[in-house]
């Protein structure tokens, strides 16, 4: 029997009363205290660790590499020299701080530097590296800062070019350095070198059918060049009124150019130019009719073709079009057909011997994705070179003269992890397969300039990160480098999450998941659960490595779910069907159908986990994403509404006809058809149970806002009760501080609280 119920706070407690043979309800009451703690938890444990290293840089010359670990209130960037393998400051950690400072307008200290990895200059003396994904390059002998400018003409996803800021229309010297090519008045010109006169090369450019000269391509022998002719697509713009801007009093209307499905690309046509006969030919687009993107135009090293990718709008064909430099002739030198989608974003393609004659292409063409050695010629599949029930994740390098390949790979270990990468070598024919990375762990390897050596960096969420220097000959162990230390971590009350897997709606897939329990967790009694949800089909998303505390750049991972534990519940993540980095069937659940972001393999692993675990309460299920997440947690209330009771669903792309072009007709397709509206959290609305919180920032600029707007509106037509927050002057990432407690993370955890507890 219920003995009692407390309502404090908008808390309410209920506790059990009698000899019910029930586990008890967990009902400590989380005070603002608890809140702050769970806030601050991240940046309380993250500097207690110790020698956790992250993946190493080489430098050119091969003799050294350098990395970044954990040290006593930060990180520090290390160099080992290979052949002492003495270790050293990689740079001046305090002088780059400054210098960085000076340039962000925001005080960056030593120990705290906002970046993760770098590279080296071919020189050497500078580094280069990214902060929040705009590059920067840094010398490290007089430490000056600039920032890396793309002074390429933007362009919308990748497909729609912004005509209001002019191209970059530099001159294009020929190889033999003795022509320029550019654009006048929107046609192709030439210039000999010395001279001013002006040779026009065409006469059909015009401002609605344009020369592009960022795609003027030149032969390697000069005598021919290519460049594309662009139709202009339909330059959608997306209007967003910043309500509070910071530095003036009235609002201000912000525009976006932002092209959405079905909206009209550039349509770029290829036009071959003889130089000496001034003459030229437009490309037949019988090979190439309908396209969503065709890459920039590449030259054969013996001048005697070119070539240039094709992605087929809807992604269902992709193609390397080879086009005969003295005919102007074309064939498919590779095709490759999806009954659903390809994958365009994975695609690998290697030219060997920049000739044409032979193809490295990455294939999912007999249900997982691997190598093959193409045939440039004709097309045809010479050989498959890799094969088997797993999947090739990246190639590293392809060894033309050795006809060798090293490339990473998961899924290959029977009874291991199925998302672990481990790194190989194999020859073109095939055989002699090779692994280099036997620790059943999740690997990432940086090999050296002259692939003799290699640093192999490895962990789990179990196993703290080991970095190891080998030999790329045999894979010999020639030293540890780093091990980390998380004793003091551990002492301060972090353990690690536990991977649980059960078979999915097939019966016989394993679906894997991490499961995260409070602090003070009590087997004895029963938590509500809180799935914490991404299920793009682009990539995996359940941590496989050890560092727990997320990424400048990659959100806060198993921290952020230790910190909601620690409130009362128990918190997981799984990567349901539907995601990539398994099988083609695996990946294909998503197509036409992002309504279903994996949730039938999802509940059958919340039930699965309920079985084994009486604590883990699935009448009391919450969940809570964002951006693509965001509409899988609106998804779960709309169409799971029976089995997940309440959701915080942020910055989603709730009606993928509002969202990017690029993401959304990769997955859905092209035309926009119903697929689209029945994953439309605006044309379901009506279908909303339980309890919703939805937050965005009223100046994303990844997914229109206005998409979570007009769910508002569609659910205040179907008579539903929601919570909204908005955000001024929020991005997509939809934070901003609020004293010492993040706003949002407070909201949403309360939220959960009031709701499932």
């Amino acid at each position: 029997m219920i003995c009692t119920a407390l309502n404090t706070q908008r808390i309410v407690i209920v506790a059990l009363c009698g000899a019910l043979a029930l586990p008890a309800i967990a009902s400590a009451e989380p005070t603002r205290e608890d809140l702050k703690r769970s806030v601050e938890l991240r940046e309380t444990w993250q500097y207690l660790t110790r020698d956790i290293a992250w993946p190493a840089a080489w430098m050119p010359d091969g003799k050294s590499f350098s990395y970044r670990k954990t040290v006593e209130g930060g990180f520090a960037f290390e160099t080992v020299d290979v052949a002492t393998l003495n270790k050293a400051p990689a740079f001046d950690q305090q002088r780059l701080a400054e210098a960085l400072s000076t340039e962000l307008g925001e005080p960056v200290t030593a120990l705290r530097l906002p970046f993760e990895e770098f590279a080296y200059d071919d020189t050497g003396q500078a580094i280069t590296f990214a902060i929040h994904y705009e590059g920067w390059r840094c010398t490290i002998t007089d430490y000056q800062c600039a920032q890396q400018i793309d002074h390429r003409r933007p362009r919308g996803f990748g497909v729609v070019r912004d005509l209001s800021v002019p191209a970059d229309n530099r001159p294009r010297v020929s190889p033999d350095g003795a022509w320029a090519a550019f654009v006048q008045d929107n046609n192709l010109v030439l210039r000999k070198s010395g001279e001013a006169s002006i040779i026009p090369l065409s006469e059909d450019g015009s401002e609605g059918n344009f020369y592009d000269p960022e795609t003027i391509s030149w032969s390697p022998d000069s005598r021919h060049l290519m460049i594309y002719r662009v139709k202009p697509g339909y330059p959608r713009h997306v209007l967003r009124v910043e309500a509070a801007p910071e530095d003036q009093l009235q609002p201000k209307l912000n525009s976006q150019l932002y092209p959405k499905p079905g909206d009209a690309v550039d349509l770029e046509q290829p036009v071959l130019f003889d130089v000496s006969a001034r003459s030229h030919e437009d490309i037949d687009r019988g090979l190439f009719p309908n396209p969503y993107q065709l890459s920039d135009p590449h030259w054969r090293s013996d001048s005697k073709s070119v070539a240039f990718d094709y992605v087929k709008r809807g992604f269902g064909q992709a193609r390397i079009i080879s086009v005969d430099a003295q005919s102007g002739a074309t064939h498919a030198a590779v095709t490759e057909n999806a009954k659903t989608f390809v994958y365009a974003d994975r695609r690998f393609s290697h030219d060997v011997g920049n000739l044409g004659q032979e193809i490295i292409w990455a294939s999912e063409r007999d249900g997982w994705n691997h190598l093959y050695l193409i045939d440039g010629k004709t097309g045809r599949v010479k050989n498959q070179i890799t094969k088997g029930d797993w999947v090739v994740r990246d190639v590293v390098k392809v060894d033309d003269d050795k006809r060798q390949i090293w490339f990473a790979a998961s899924g290959m270990n029977p009874g291991e992890d199925p998302y672990f990468r481990h790194y190989y070598r194999i020859d073109f024919d095939g055989r002699h397969l090779t692994a280099l990375t036997p620790a059943r762990a999740d690997h990432v390897v940086r090999f050296s300039p002259d692939m003799t050596l290699y640093v192999d960096t490895y962990s789990r969420v179990d196993l703290p990160t080991i970095s190891e220097l080998h030999r790329a000959s045999d894979s010999s162990l020639i030293a540890t480098i780093t091990k980390g230390d998380i004793s003091r971590l551990t002492a301060a009350g972090f353990r690690p999450p536990e991977v649980f897997k059960a078979k999915g709606r097939d019966g016989k897939t394993d679906i894997l998941g991490l499961v995260v329990r409070p602090q003070n967790y009590d087997p004895t009694a029963r938590y509500p659960v809180i799935e914490n949800i991404y299920a793009g089909p682009h990539d995996s998303f359940v941590p496989k490595d050890f560092w727990p505390f997320g990424y400048h750049s990659g959100g806060d991972k198993v921290i952020g779910m230790q910190a909601l534990a620690n409130l009362g519940f128990i918190v997981v993540q799984i990567d349901g069907m539907g995601t990539a980095n398994r099988s083609k069937a695996f990946q294909d659940v998503a197509w036409k159908n992002l309504q279903d972001s994996g949730f039938p393999d999802r509940i059958l692993w919340h039930r699965a986990l309920a079985d084994k675990d009486s604590s883990y309460d699935i009448s009391r299920v919450g969940i809570y994403g964002a951006s693509a997440g965001g509409q899988s947690t609106l998804n779960a209330l709309l169409f799971h509404g029976d089995f997940y009771k309440v959701g915080v669903a942020m910055a989603g792309c709730y009606d993928n006809r509002m969202d990017k072009i690029s993401w959304n007709e990769q997955w859905l397709g092209w035309p926009v058809n119903d697929s689209y509206a029945a994953a439309s959290g605006v044309d379901n609305a009506a279908r909303l149970q339980g309890d919703l919180f939805m937050i965005v920032g009223e100046q994303d600029s990844n997914v229109d806002p206005a998409s979570t707007m007009q769910v508002v509106d569609a659910l205040i037509k179907a008579d539903k009760d929601f919570d909204l927050l908005v955000v001024p002057g929020g991005e997509h990432t939809v934070g901003r501080s609020s004293g010492p407690i993040d706003y949002v993370t407070r909201r949403m955890s309360e939220f959960f609280i009031e709701k499932l507890q």
